[in-house]
């Protein structure tokens, strides 16, 4: 599919990959509630989603959760301008990039399907270095022939793309995915207070637990960083990780499925979020841990804190 691409969403994670876009010389139309953004990355500024959805027939969204997704292809996107599925028409395929709940995801297809439009769910992972990039996994749900057409422009930022199957699985697997990175990065970064606190090498330990069985993420890309002082640029926030964990639970209880491993955690960014660290990357967590563990920071000096 050529032709304009439509990006709502311009955030930390959308911005990267418009910019993506941008680099490889085509042409988009970029949408949102802040204004200026679009026009730092490179793209032309619409005025509402309804613009972009009006002009494009490829549109990408990348928003924070189902409800300001609902919103804005409803036509309340904080603009004042219609929404995205005032605009929906046979050939249309909107590929939907958030993290967001399953349920509404299947219905908004259903919504655009009757008007003869396509509706993908694309969660991605990999994060702001992978979105610089374009090395982004995207895990996708809905029609697979539309797939194929707006493939060119998702492989701009993205270097493997599953078909994950029907509607909502694209976000179904983006929730497990980024459950098991919540559990990850909270549980590693209360050992690596705690092995600060009982006098350990961190470099070292660090080391130990990438070569036994506690390696995770966390401990080969997160924390190497970390107990520098480096707690890297983008990627969710501490109240984006507790929505994510709570998107979790809710799709765990519709299955009938026990969330016994969810306090952790809930916890632990739920400490994060109340300390005042709601907003800022949630490698920050371990600073909240070791706020209440006698001021604890992993770093030394000219560490960020």
């Amino acid at each position: 599919m050529s032709g304009q691409i439509g990006f709502i969403g311009l955030g930390n994670m959308g911005g990267r990959m418009v910019k993506r876009l941008v680099g490889s010389g085509r042409d988009v139309l970029g949408f949102d509630v802040r204004e200026g953004l679009a026009a730092e990355i490179g793209a032309r500024p619409a005025s509402s989603a309804g613009e972009v959805a009006g002009a494009c027939e490829t549109v990408l969204l990348s928003l924070p959760d189902s409800k300001v997704i609902e919103k804005v292809v409803g036509g309340t996107d904080g603009a004042g301008g219609d929404g995205v599925l005032a605009h929906a028409r046979p050939g249309q395929v909107v590929v939907d990039l958030s993290t967001a709940s399953p349920e509404s995801t299947r219905a908004l297809a259903a919504a655009f399907a009757a008007k003869g439009a396509t509706y993908l769910d694309a969660g991605i992972s990999g994060g702001a270095a992978a979105a610089d990039k374009g090395t982004l996994t995207l895990m996708v749900g809905g029609d697979a022939e539309a797939l194929e057409r707006v493939r060119p422009v998702l492989d701009t930022f993205s270097e493997r793309i599953f078909p994950c199957g029907a509607s909502g699985a694209g976000h179904t697997a983006k929730v497990l995915n980024n459950f098991l990175n919540a559990v990850a990065l909270a549980s590693t970064a209360e050992v690596m207070v705690a092995g600060k606190k009982a006098g350990l090498d961190l470099a070292v330990l660090l080391d130990v637990l990438n070569a036994s069985s506690g390696v995770n993420f966390a401990t080969l890309n997160r924390f190497p960083r970390i107990i520098t002082g480096d707690y890297l640029e983008g990627g969710l926030t501490n109240a984006l990780m507790m929505k994510d964990v709570t998107l979790y639970t809710d799709l765990a209880a519709g299955l009938g499925v026990a969330a016994v491993n969810a306090s952790g955690p809930l916890a632990s960014f739920g400490l994060a979020a109340g300390l005042g660290y709601a907003d800022r990357i949630s490698n920050t967590v371990v600073d909240a841990i070791g706020d209440v563990s006698g001021g604890v920071r992993l770093y030394s000096e000219g560490g960020q804190t």
